[in-house]
C-alpha cells in the first residue's frame, strides 16, 4: 500500500519524489500497487495546491508543464461525501489562473470559471475554495484559463461515499488519460486558426487508390473520392490535433514508458478512468481481459460487460476486471483517429509486460457523420473495423452528389434560431439518434463496445416530473477556418445566455451540425441522458455527440447562478463554442 505519510507531505515529499520519478505524485508512478477501498480520505477537508511551472519529461524529451504541488498529473485529491472540505490554492505562475471542480454540485461562486463565477486567481495570490461535498464517485479538477490546461494543469478526484459502496472491489487504480505536446498551446491554436487540418498527417492519397492493401483506410473508390471533393469535406479530419505532435499519456507516463499497476490473481480491481486529456477522444480496452462498466461520470450505473468503451474529453468510467491468472495485461487508450495510443500494463509484478497490439486501420467519416444518417450511410461499413466499404451497395451516393456546400449552407434550411453565416459551414440534413451507436471505427470490432444506450442509472431518477419546455441547440462550426459555436454564434459575439428558472424541468436536444463529434459540459448539473430508461436516465456532466447526430437530456435546473456550458474540446471552446446557463432567481439558500 501506499505510504500515507508520503503522500501528503507536501513540497518537501515532493522534491523527494523528483528523484525516484521526477514530478509523478505516488499514485501515478509505475509499480503503483493500486489504493486500497478501506484506505480513508488521503488528504482529508483540507487541502493545499499549489500551482507553478516545471519542467516535464516524456520520450526522453523535457519541456515547460504547468504542475499543482510540483507534479503531472496534480496529485489526487480524496474526500469524503459529506465533508464540508477547504482548498487553499496558490498561484506562483506569471499569469492568472483557475481550478474548476469539473462534475460538481457546488455554489456557482465556487465553481473557478474566470469571468463568470470568480475574478480568477491573480499571480501570487491564494484563493479559498470552500463548500460541501454533495456527491461521491470519481471526478477531476483542471484549469478554466487560457490554454492551461492543455500544459498540464489537471488532476483527478475521488470523493468516497458516506453510505457503504454498491460497487465491491478489492483494488483500485486511477488511470488519467491526456495528450502531451511539447508544441505550446497558443502555437498549436494558432496553427488550427490558419488552416483546420494543419496536423492531420493522415489525408487520402493518390498513392492510396491505387495500393489499398498497404492501408485498408485508403480504400475508397476513385468515384467517391471526387464526390468528397465536391463537397470540399474531409472524410479523414477526424481529430483536429493528432499524433503528429501528441504523444497519449496515462497517468503522465508515455507508451514506451508502460505505467504498471499491479493486482493479485482473482482480485476485483476496480479502474477509474478519466480522460482529462484537451482534444483527444479515447478508445479503451484491455485485450483478454472484459470490462464491467459500474460509473460513468461519477454516477453509479448498473453493471454491463464490454470489451471496449469509448471515453470523450473530460468523461469519467469506471471499471471492474477481475484477471483470473497471474498474466500481464496491456491496457489500450487508443487515440479515435488511431494515431497513437496510450500504454499501461496491469501485472501481479513489476517488469512483467504483455504484447502491444498495433494500431487499427484509421476509420473514415461517412454520410451519417454529415448528418444524412436517414439517408444511410456510404454503403453502410466501417472503415476503422472492415478496412473498406461495400462498394455494391452504392445508392446513397447519388444523394451525396446531389448535396453541395452552398445547399448545406442555405439559410432557408436553417432553424430560425441558427445564424448561418461564415462561422457555420453546414446544417445536417437528417440528424438522427446515435446513442446506440458505439462511436466511429467500433461498429465491427469483435467484441462487445459500450453505447449510451447501455447505461441505466442505478438508483431512479429523483425528478419524475415531465418536462414542461422543449429547446433545441444546434452545435455548429466551420472546419476549414476553426471557428466554432452554439446556434451560429460564437461567444464572444455577445450572446444571450440560456436561461432557466428555478426546479424548472426542460427538455433539451442538442442537434450536431458539424462532422466531428463534441463533449458537451454543463457546470453545477447533472443532465439525465434521454436514452430509452425513463425513470433511470443515466446521469452525466458531460455528453458526447457525435457527427451529425442529436441527443436530449432532461434538466432539473436547481442549482441557482450562472454556469458555464461548452464544448469541453479545449481549443473549441477558445474559439467561441461556449455559452451561460443562467438559473433564476437566486433566492434559494445556499447549501454550499
Amino acid at each position: 500500500m501506499i505510504d500515507r505519510r508520503s503522500f501528503l507531505g507536501g513540497g518537501a515529499a515532493a522534491a523527494s519524489l523528483a528523484t525516484f520519478s521526477p514530478f509523478l505524485p505516488a499514485w501515478a508512478r509505475s509499480g503503483s500497487r493500486g489504493l486500497g477501498p478501506s484506505i480513508p480520505t488521503l488528504w482529508g477537508p483540507d487541502i493545499t495546491l499549489t500551482i507553478e511551472n516545471n519542467p516535464f519529461t516524456v520520450g526522453g524529451r523535457t519541456g515547460e508543464a504547468i504542475t499543482i504541488n510540483g507534479t503531472l498529473p496534480a496529485p489526487l485529491l480524496r474526500m469524503r461525501e459529506g465533508d464540508r472540505v477547504h482548498l487553499a490554492v496558490t498561484n506562483k505562475l506569471e499569469e492568472d489562473t483557475s481550478i474548476h471542480w469539473h462534475g460538481f454540485l457546488i455554489p456557482f461562486d465556487m465553481d473557478g470559471v474566470p469571468g463568470l463565477s470568480f475574478p480568477g486567481i491573480r499571480p501570487g495570490q491564494t484563493f479559498h475554495y470552500e463548500f460541501t461535498l454533495r456527491q461521491s464517485g470519481t471526478f477531476w479538477y483542471h484549469s478554466h484559463s487560457g490554454l492551461q490546461e492543455q500544459a498540464g494543469h489537471y488532476g483527478p478526484v475521488i470523493i468516497d461515499p458516506a453510505t457503504p459502496d454498491p460497487v465491491h472491489y478489492d483494488r483500485e487504480h486511477v488511470l488519467v488519460l491526456s495528450d502531451w505536446a511539447f508544441m505550446s498551446p497558443e502555437r498549436i491554436f494558432t496553427q488550427l486558426k490558419q488552416e483546420g487540418g494543419h496536423f492531420n498527417r493522415n489525408n487520402l492519397t493518390l498513392f492510396g487508390l491505387f495500393n489499398r492493401r498497404h492501408n485498408p483506410a485508403q480504400d475508397m473508390s476513385l468515384e467517391e473520392r471526387v464526390m468528397w471533393k465536391k463537397m470540399t469535406m474531409d472524410p479523414t479530419d477526424i481529430s483536429d490535433v493528432t499524433g503528429a505532435i501528441y504523444t497519449y499519456l496515462i497517468n503522465g507516463h508515455g507508451p514506451q514508458e508502460n505505467w504498471t499497476g499491479l493486482f493479485v490473481p482473482g482480485e476485483r480491481v476496480r479502474l477509474r478512468f478519466i480522460n482529462a486529456s484537451a482534444m483527444t477522444v479515447f478508445n479503451v480496452r484491455i485485450p483478454g481481459l472484459p470490462m464491467t462498466v459500474v460509473n460513468a461520470d461519477g454516477e453509479n450505473v448498473r453493471p454491463v460487460t464490454v470489451g471496449e468503451f469509448q471515453v470523450s474529453v473530460a468523461e469519467t468510467y469506471d471499471v471492474i476486471v477481475q484477471p483470473t491468472h497471474a498474466n500481464a495485461y496491456t491496457v489500450v487508450a487508443e487515440a479515435v483517429d488511431r494515431s497513437g495510443m496510450g500504454r499501461a500494463t496491469l501485472a501481479p509484478r513489476l517488469g512483467m509486460a504483455a504484447a502491444v497490439p498495433p494500431l487499427r486501420p484509421r476509420p473514415l467519416l461517412t454520410m451519417a457523420d454529415m448528418g444524412m444518417g436517414g439517408m444511410g450511410s456510404m454503403g453502410g461499413m466501417d472503415h476503422g473495423s472492415m478496412g473498406g466499404m461495400d462498394h455494391g451497395s452504392m445508392g446513397s451516393m447519388g444523394s451525396m452528389g446531389r448535396m453541395n456546400r452552398r445547399t448545406m449552407r442555405n439559410p432557408e434550411n436553417a432553424p430560425p434560431d441558427v445564424k448561418v453565416g461564415v462561422g457555420v459551414d453546414m446544417i445536417a440534413p437528417m440528424p438522427k439518434d446515435r446513442t446506440g451507436e458505439p462511436g466511429l471505427g467500433l461498429k465491427n470490432v469483435g467484441h462487445r463496445v459500450l453505447t449510451y444506450r447501455d447505461l441505466v442509472s442505478l438508483k431512479p431518477n429523483k425528478d419524475q416530473r415531465r418536462p414542461s419546455r422543449y429547446m433545441e441547440i444546434h452545435l455548429t462550426g466551420n472546419m476549414e477556418r476553426f471557428m466554432w459555436s452554439f446556434d451560429g454564434q460564437k461567444f464572444s459575439s455577445g450572446v444571450e445566455p440560456f436561461r432557466f428558472a428555478l426546479d424548472e424541468r426542460v427538455r433539451v436536444t442538442l442537434v450536431n451540425d458539424t462532422m466531428m463529434q463534441h463533449p458537451i459540459h454543463l457546470h453545477g448539473h447533472f443532465m439525465e441522458l434521454v436514452n430509452g430508461h425513463p425513470g433511470h436516465y443515466p446521469l452525466k456532466h458531460t455528453l458526447n455527440v457525435l457527427p451529425g447526430s442529436k441527443l436530449s437530456f432532461n434538466l432539473t435546473a436547481d442549482n441557482p447562478g450562472d454556469w458555464a456550458f461548452h464544448c469541453h474540446l479545449l481549443y473549441h471552446m477558445h474559439a467561441g463554442m461556449f455559452n451561460v446557463v443562467t438559473v433564476r432567481p437566486l433566492t434559494r439558500r445556499r447549501r454550499g
